[in-house]
């Protein structure tokens, strides 16, 4: 059996203010932005060469609007793997990223915890032999 993750969906409060928070900030691509209705829109985004996307998805009820930005209870919900940590900390960093760990050297890489524009909390990794 051949399996893999495709996208996660990821609840934002606007589209168009996520949109440029992960394409102008983060650099990922904008891979589409399809209209489903006057309030839905199908909208992809992704870290360049990535094959697992996220789908950002726009809180249609107050208790979606309650988990935006918790959506994993506070702990570190997404994983942004890089070839190269320091360039892109230091591009973050200048960007206005606000990282909540100091870089650590673990066993299995370089790590730093990050918050997105809605407080989900990302590790930036540069894997060992990466």
């Amino acid at each position: 059996m051949n399996q893999q993750l495709g996208q996660l969906s990821l609840l934002v409060r606007d589209y168009d203010e996520a949109i440029r928070y992960y394409t102008e900030v983060l650099d990922f691509e904008l891979l589409e932005d399809t209209p489903m209705s006057e309030t839905k829109r199908w909208v992809r985004v992704s870290p360049p060469g990535s094959t697992c996307h996220l789908l950002l998805a726009k809180a249609a009820n107050e208790t979606q609007e309650k988990q935006i930005g918790f959506q994993a209870g506070g702990r570190v919900f997404l994983f942004l793997y890089t070839d190269d940590f320091w360039r892109d900390y230091q591009k973050y960093t200048s960007r206005g990223v606000e990282f909540i760990r100091e870089p650590a050297e673990e066993s299995y890489g370089i790590v730093s915890v990050f918050k997105d524009l809605y407080g989900n909390l990302w590790d930036l990794i540069q894997r060992k032999g990466y």
